[in-house]
């Protein structure tokens, strides 16, 4: 597809989008199935239902547009999947699993904010008030579902991560301050 117009760069952006949320549909229960923390899981668990109504919602923008959201695979989701599956396939404390799995959903996240919001800003500009409130309540819930990670990260998984590698190091080092002869 020729970008010719701003039409033509708002639904490439909208088949990324579309694209990005399928991949994440599936890879979404791979992260809630690796998660330990139980209020990590759930928040995965919400997110990814929240993720299958914002693919209905691009279905219905594609058909008021009259296009097909196929035909495009997102490049930067499908890595950012690729990384958060490393995460998870490391072997490590199920705490310090946990914190890896919530810095790659906040880069997801990011990356979906700052799609969502270029997409809503060229609907703006197409005249396309619907569709600005439909990516609109989108960018929302993108925001916060990065915002409950956060809390969950700062309020009780970082800091389990961190016990475990202070436990960790008693357990492995030698005492501190000793002398060797």
């Amino acid at each position: 597809m020729a970008l010719e117009s701003l039409r033509d760069l708002y639904i490439d952006q909208l088949k990324d989008l579309y694209s990005a949320e399928t991949q994440l549909v599936k890879a979404l229960p791979k992260m809630a199935k690796a998660a330990s923390n139980q209020d990590l899981r759930s928040a995965i668990e919400e997110h990814l239902e929240e993720t299958k109504n914002q693919v209905q919602r691009l279905e219905t923008i594609f058909q008021e547009l009259d296009e097909s959201p196929k035909g495009k695979k997102c490049k930067g989701m499908e890595g950012l999947i690729e990384e958060g599956a490393e995460t998870i396939g490391e072997d490590g404390e199920p705490s310090v699993i946990d914190a890896g799995i919530i810095a790659a959903a906040q880069r997801v996240e990011h990356y979906e904010i700052a799609a969502y919001g270029c997409a809503r800003t060229f609907a703006g500009r197409l005249g396309l008030d619907d569709q600005v409130n439909l990516l609109q309540e989108t960018l929302d819930e993108e925001a916060n579902a990065d915002k409950k990670l956060t809390d969950l990260a700062e309020s009780m998984i970082n800091e389990d991560a961190l016990e475990q590698g202070e436990e960790e190091e008693t357990t492995t080092s030698p005492a501190r301050g000793s002398r060797r002869a």
